[in-house]
């Protein structure tokens, strides 16, 4: 059974290079996660950067984590086709153990930026996902997976969001990130057990896990009158530690960890040192929970047979209520104006299933939405 590393998601961050350089300097940093797409626009990228990012190459230690691909967007756009051409290039310049995708859409008219949200789980959107998903394992040509969306309107979403993933990788063989700080999110936000909820999930397709910490915010009707966002701009919560350790022993598969925290919370001596006490607390939490983990035949997340379809999946009905739905969550004034909005908007009635959306939920997409949105 395969040792699991300890990784550090680095990006080309002021902040967080900053507070790297001692783990780095004391060789603590057992693999990188790089959000390679976050520099696809970049007019300049240090060669000391590519360096760093190719070391951990060479050594099978480098893994890339996509952002803005929009894997669930109804129509294919031409974004998506550079974004897999820009892919391939890299994916000839470095060598990456795996590549993964964030869940959901964007939010924004071009979907390429904000941040993900949820999707209805239908046959459409399964085999938009599909599609997109082989296309990546195409242009990357190594094991690819999809991380667990924080968000959900539902908990009914949240009941059948490890299946809907299961459903959607097994066509490239594909694994599974366990974000579990998205998951203490769900766990709060909808008055979770946690063993009811990780029973839902195909724990033995998790190759990676993240950590990362997050925020609070006040939101009537939430459970305790506070809703726990994915903001990655904290420390990591001791209840997150706990997952971790829960939940290694149960991943036969799991091969990384990966601490994130985004350079914006990174910009104090005593944010940096936090930051890098977290990570040694992960590495020793990996240490003490991988001795408890059965050994397993290993999966290789490779695709016996890859079928890349000549016409991508689309559907113009999914893709304009996509529009539909960003407008609403961009520029409506607050939840009353939204939640009219949907009622009269080709939402209503339709497998978005709005009307049954949490209020105190919607009015957390309408946040998001708006401090993601382009200006």
């Amino acid at each position: 059974m395969a040792q699991v590393l300890a990784a550090l998601a680095c990006n080309l961050d002021a902040g967080i290079l900053s507070a790297s350089l001692p783990l780095f300097a004391e060789e603590q940093v057992e693999a990188l996660e790089w959000s390679f797409d976050a520099l696809f626009r970049a007019k300049e990228v240090p060669e000391w950067f590519y360096e760093l990012i190719g070391l951990y190459g060479r050594e099978q230690r480098l893994i890339g984590h996509g952002v803005f691909f929009s894997l669930f967007s109804g129509r294919w756009l031409p974004e998506q086709q550079e974004w897999l051409q820009q892919l391939r290039q890299l994916c000839a310049r470095f060598t990456f153990d795996h590549v993964t995708e964030h869940f959901g859409f964007m939010t924004g008219a071009d979907f390429h930026h904000g941040a993900p949200l949820a999707i209805p789980y239908t046959p459409v959107t399964l085999a938009i996902g599909r599609d997109r998903l082989a296309r990546i394992q195409d242009a990357c040509r190594c094991p690819v997976g999809l991380e667990n969306l924080a968000f959900a309107y539902t908990a009914d979403e949240v009941k059948r969001h490890g299946e809907f993933l299961e459903q959607l990788v097994a066509p490239v063989n594909g694994f599974i990130i366990l974000d579990l700080h998205n998951l203490y999110c769900q766990l709060h936000n909808f008055s979770f057990d946690l063993h009811a909820l990780l029973e839902l999930y195909p724990l033995h397709l998790v190759r990676e896990i993240h950590i990362s910490g997050g925020s609070w915010e006040q939101a009537e009707g939430a459970p305790g009158g506070e809703v726990r966002r994915d903001t990655h701009d904290d420390r990591v919560p001791e209840a997150v530690f706990e997952l971790l350790e829960e939940c290694i022993p149960l991943c036969p598969q799991l091969k990384f960890v990966v601490l994130e925290q985004l350079g914006a919370g990174l910009q104090t001596p005593g944010s940096h040192q936090g930051f890098r006490e977290d990570f040694l607390k992960m590495k020793g939490a990996i240490a003490k929970a991988d001795r408890k983990r059965l050994g397993t035949k290993a999966n290789l997340f490779l695709p016996s047979a890859p079928v890349i379809p000549l016409v991508p999946a689309e559907d113009e009905t999914l893709y304009a209520q996509q529009l539909e739905l960003s407008r609403i969550l961009e520029t409506a004034g607050g939840y009353k104006e939204a939640k009219e909005a949907l009622e009269r908007s080709s939402l209503a009635g339709s497998d978005w299933h709005t009307e049954r959306w949490e209020p105190y939920m919607l009015e957390t997409a309408l946040q998001i939405a708006r401090k993601w949105k382009k200006i």
